[in-house]
Protein backbone atom coordinates (compact mmCIF):
# COMPACT_ATOMS: atom_id res chain seq x y z
CA UNK A 1 0.00 0.00 0.00
CA UNK A 2 1.53 3.74 -1.17
CA UNK A 3 1.76 5.92 1.77
CA UNK A 4 0.62 9.29 2.03
CA UNK A 5 2.13 11.86 0.55
CA UNK A 6 2.24 15.33 1.62
CA UNK A 7 0.80 18.00 -1.27
CA UNK A 8 4.10 19.55 -2.97
CA UNK A 9 4.54 23.66 -2.91
CA UNK A 10 3.74 25.30 -5.36
CA UNK A 11 6.71 27.18 -4.61
CA UNK A 12 8.74 24.02 -6.72
CA UNK A 13 7.30 25.16 -9.96
CA UNK A 14 9.69 28.17 -9.51
CA UNK A 15 12.65 26.08 -9.51
CA UNK A 16 11.82 24.51 -12.52
CA UNK A 17 13.01 25.04 -16.21
CA UNK A 18 12.69 23.54 -19.59
CA UNK A 19 11.71 24.81 -23.44
CA UNK A 20 7.86 23.68 -25.02
CA UNK A 21 9.21 21.78 -27.85
CA UNK A 22 10.47 18.67 -25.47
CA UNK A 23 6.79 18.57 -23.35
CA UNK A 24 4.86 18.87 -26.67
CA UNK A 25 6.75 16.11 -28.34
CA UNK A 26 6.19 13.99 -25.42
CA UNK A 27 2.84 15.18 -25.04
CA UNK A 28 1.25 14.99 -28.52
CA UNK A 29 3.70 12.31 -29.80
CA UNK A 30 4.57 9.44 -27.40
CA UNK A 31 1.63 9.32 -24.76
CA UNK A 32 -0.81 9.20 -27.21
CA UNK A 33 1.45 6.47 -29.12
CA UNK A 34 2.00 4.59 -25.41
CA UNK A 35 -1.78 5.36 -24.09
CA UNK A 36 -3.55 4.01 -27.39
CA UNK A 37 -6.96 4.72 -28.14
CA UNK A 38 -7.64 5.58 -24.41
CA UNK A 39 -5.25 8.16 -24.45
CA UNK A 40 -7.93 11.08 -23.76
CA UNK A 41 -9.63 9.64 -21.09
CA UNK A 42 -5.68 8.55 -19.60
CA UNK A 43 -4.79 12.45 -19.78
CA UNK A 44 -7.95 13.26 -18.03
CA UNK A 45 -7.19 11.16 -14.71
CA UNK A 46 -3.43 12.41 -15.10
CA UNK A 47 -4.25 15.91 -14.71
CA UNK A 48 -6.89 14.89 -12.26
CA UNK A 49 -3.92 13.03 -10.30
CA UNK A 50 -1.78 15.73 -10.46
CA UNK A 51 -3.49 18.31 -8.93
CA UNK A 52 -4.21 15.98 -6.15
CA UNK A 53 -0.05 16.34 -5.74
CA UNK A 54 0.01 20.09 -5.47
CA UNK A 55 -1.09 22.48 -2.38
CA UNK A 56 -4.05 24.13 -4.16
CA UNK A 57 -6.26 26.08 -1.92
CA UNK A 58 -7.57 28.81 -4.48
CA UNK A 59 -8.50 29.42 -8.03
CA UNK A 60 -5.02 32.33 -8.10
CA UNK A 61 -3.23 28.75 -7.71
CA UNK A 62 -4.73 27.32 -10.33
CA UNK A 63 -3.75 30.41 -12.71
CA UNK A 64 0.12 30.54 -11.32
CA UNK A 65 -0.21 26.45 -11.94
CA UNK A 66 -1.27 27.00 -15.22
CA UNK A 67 1.44 29.93 -16.32
CA UNK A 68 4.04 27.58 -14.61
CA UNK A 69 3.39 24.84 -16.61
CA UNK A 70 3.48 26.59 -19.82
CA UNK A 71 -0.51 25.64 -20.11
CA UNK A 72 -1.78 29.42 -20.78
CA UNK A 73 -3.20 32.07 -19.00
CA UNK A 74 -6.86 30.93 -17.25
CA UNK A 75 -8.92 33.53 -16.27
CA UNK A 76 -12.93 32.47 -14.17
CA UNK A 77 -15.16 34.42 -16.57
CA UNK A 78 -18.26 33.15 -15.58
CA UNK A 79 -19.47 31.40 -11.51
CA UNK A 80 -23.14 30.24 -11.76
CA UNK A 81 -24.67 28.27 -9.41
CA UNK A 82 -23.55 24.73 -10.33
CA UNK A 83 -20.52 26.08 -13.29
CA UNK A 84 -17.65 27.66 -13.52
CA UNK A 85 -16.68 29.10 -16.89
CA UNK A 86 -12.73 29.43 -17.78
CA UNK A 87 -11.01 30.58 -20.86
CA UNK A 88 -7.59 29.93 -21.49
CA UNK A 89 -5.38 31.96 -23.72
CA UNK A 90 -1.94 32.69 -24.82
CA UNK A 91 0.80 32.51 -27.44
CA UNK A 92 1.19 29.04 -26.13
CA UNK A 93 -2.43 28.14 -27.08
CA UNK A 94 -2.45 29.49 -30.04
CA UNK A 95 0.90 27.46 -31.43
CA UNK A 96 -0.42 24.51 -30.15
CA UNK A 97 -3.73 25.13 -32.48
CA UNK A 98 -1.56 26.15 -34.96
CA UNK A 99 0.66 22.83 -35.37
CA UNK A 100 0.55 19.86 -37.07
CA UNK A 101 -0.06 17.95 -34.10
CA UNK A 102 -3.75 17.08 -32.88
CA UNK A 103 -3.78 19.41 -29.96
CA UNK A 104 -6.32 18.68 -26.91
CA UNK A 105 -6.54 19.93 -23.54
CA UNK A 106 -7.56 16.80 -21.80
CA UNK A 107 -4.78 17.30 -18.89
CA UNK A 108 -5.81 20.87 -18.29
CA UNK A 109 -9.44 19.75 -17.81
CA UNK A 110 -8.53 16.87 -15.62
CA UNK A 111 -6.23 19.21 -13.95
CA UNK A 112 -9.14 21.90 -13.24
CA UNK A 113 -11.92 19.60 -12.78
CA UNK A 114 -10.53 18.40 -9.70
CA UNK A 115 -8.12 21.93 -8.52
CA UNK A 116 -11.54 22.96 -8.09
CA UNK A 117 -13.11 19.86 -6.41
CA UNK A 118 -10.73 20.43 -4.06
CA UNK A 119 -11.27 24.49 -3.52
CA UNK A 120 -15.05 23.80 -3.38
CA UNK A 121 -15.07 20.69 -1.37
CA UNK A 122 -17.77 19.38 -3.78
CA UNK A 123 -17.43 17.00 -6.93
CA UNK A 124 -16.54 18.24 -9.82
CA UNK A 125 -16.41 17.38 -13.51
CA UNK A 126 -14.72 19.92 -16.28
CA UNK A 127 -15.37 19.61 -20.47
CA UNK A 128 -13.74 21.99 -23.17
CA UNK A 129 -14.19 23.59 -26.07
CA UNK A 130 -11.73 24.75 -28.76
CA UNK A 131 -12.58 27.81 -30.59
CA UNK A 132 -10.12 27.86 -33.52
CA UNK A 133 -10.69 31.12 -34.88
CA UNK A 134 -9.76 33.09 -31.98
CA UNK A 135 -7.95 30.59 -30.30
CA UNK A 136 -9.67 30.21 -27.01
CA UNK A 137 -10.26 27.30 -25.23
CA UNK A 138 -13.55 27.15 -22.74
CA UNK A 139 -13.65 24.86 -19.86
CA UNK A 140 -16.60 24.34 -18.21
CA UNK A 141 -16.46 22.94 -14.46
CA UNK A 142 -19.37 21.36 -13.77
CA UNK A 143 -20.35 20.68 -9.59
CA UNK A 144 -21.98 17.37 -9.52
Amino acid sequence: MAKKQEPVSLSLLDELHTSGAGYDVLRYISLPELLGSESNTLLYFMGRNLARKLDIKAIEDISYIFEKLGWGEIELVKEKRKELIFHLMADAVVQRLKSPLDAEFRLESGFLAEAIQIIKGTECECTEEINRKIHQIEFRVVFT
